[in-house]
């Protein structure tokens, strides 16, 4: 390695023909493995959209109504109204799902205009596992999660 500040040159560093190819090899195989996570990510998305799907017409069936939904902000307490209509999924209403099967985390950054008017949720793509990656016992299988909401009905706070 020599200084530099040609063609092939980094940061006054003369890179050399291997190194400049370990680099884009390491690259390609950064995308690849980043394309394969996406097309997992959706495809898990499409089936746990199945569920919920599933989900709705269980709980119209049921004649669980669906209720305008609140979020919380991510720090401090308080609840901010949202345009979301449709069934809370948690105990601590984190989770809800609308009327359209879309799925939402009903967590909301700290605003006035929320605070005011109505927070804004977009739905997410829904994981097949709620929970994944959180403490021990906070993590269920979708499905489950799902089922147990059915099964508490009108019941759930």
């Amino acid at each position: 390695m020599r200084l530099g500040f040609g063609k092939g040159s980094y940061l006054g560093l003369v890179v050399s023909d291997d190194a400049t190819g370990r680099r884009a090899e390491r690259l390609e195989n950064a995308a690849y493995h980043a394309a394969q996570h996406d097309k997992r990510k959706a495809e898990e998305g499409r089936k746990a959209t199945v569920h919920i799907q599933q989900f709705v017409q269980d709980a119209l069936a049921a004649g669980l109504a669906p209720l305008p939904l609140e979020a919380r902000p991510y720090s401090g307490s308080g609840k901010y109204r949202t345009d979301v209509v449709g069934w809370y999924l948690r105990r601590d209403h984190s989770l809800g799902v609308d009327a359209e099967g879309r799925y939402y985390v009903l967590v909301v950054p700290r605003s006035l205009r929320s605070r005011l008017g109505r927070a804004h949720v977009p739905p997410t793509q829904p994981p097949m596992v709620v929970g994944a990656g959180g403490r021990d016992g906070e993590s269920i299988p979708l499905p489950d999660l799902l089922r147990l909401r059915l099964e508490v009905g009108e019941a759930f706070p």
